[in-house]
């Protein structure tokens, strides 16, 4: 989509925001990414358990990170991420991101 200024040049207007990562998108991704942990259940009240305790380990965590900055075209500082213990936290850093850069 693209806007006239008065002078006549035209600019790109700004596009709709990206749509916010759930909590449903990214246990997709984590199984897509990670796999699925037995004896874990990832459909439950799980937004403050630490990744540690779904069975997810670091490296886990980097494929999914490397998988949402792909599918959302944003990119998520390694430090950041590491950080980012609970599925809460990962969905605050990424919808913050999204924020900032439709800004």
């Amino acid at each position: 989509m693209t806007d006239t200024h008065a002078i006549g040049q035209q600019v790109d207007a700004p596009g709709p925001p990206p749509a916010p990562l759930t909590r449903i998108r990214l246990v997709d991704v984590l199984r897509e990414s990670a796999g699925d942990v037995e004896d874990v259940d990832l459909d439950g009240d799980i937004l403050d358990v630490p990744f540690t305790d779904l069975g997810y380990d670091s490296i886990a965590l980097l494929e999914v990170s490397g998988h949402i900055e792909r599918d959302y075209g944003i990119s998520l500082g390694d430090d950041a991420v590491q950080e980012a213990t609970t599925i809460r936290a990962f969905l605050d850093l990424v919808n913050a991101q999204l924020r900032h850069q439709a800004v």
